[in-house]
C-alpha cells in the first residue's frame, strides 16, 4: 500500500506539471484553458497534501500498534 501511495503522489506531481503548462500568466482566469490549469494545480496540491497525511497516519498507526 505504501508504494501505491508513492505512485499516486508521483502521478499527482506529473499532473501538476502538466497543468502548469496550461496556465497563461497574462490571463489567469479569463482564458478557459488557463482557468482549467489553475484548477488542476489546486486539485493536485490538495491531493498531495491528503496523501502525505495518509502516509503520516499509517506511520503513527504502525508505531502505536507495536
Amino acid at each position: 500500500m505504501k508504494y501505491f501511495i508513492y505512485f499516486l503522489i508521483l502521478s499527482a506531481i506529473g499532473l501538476l506539471i502538466f497543468s502548469g503548462t496550461l496556465v497563461n500568466p497574462d490571463d489567469l482566469v479569463g482564458d478557459q484553458k488557463s482557468f482549467t490549469g489553475v484548477l488542476g494545480i489546486l486539485v493536485c496540491l490538495c491531493i498531495i497534501i491528503l496523501l502525505f497525511i495518509l502516509l503520516l497516519s499509517r506511520k503513527l498507526k504502525e508505531r502505536y500498534e507495536s
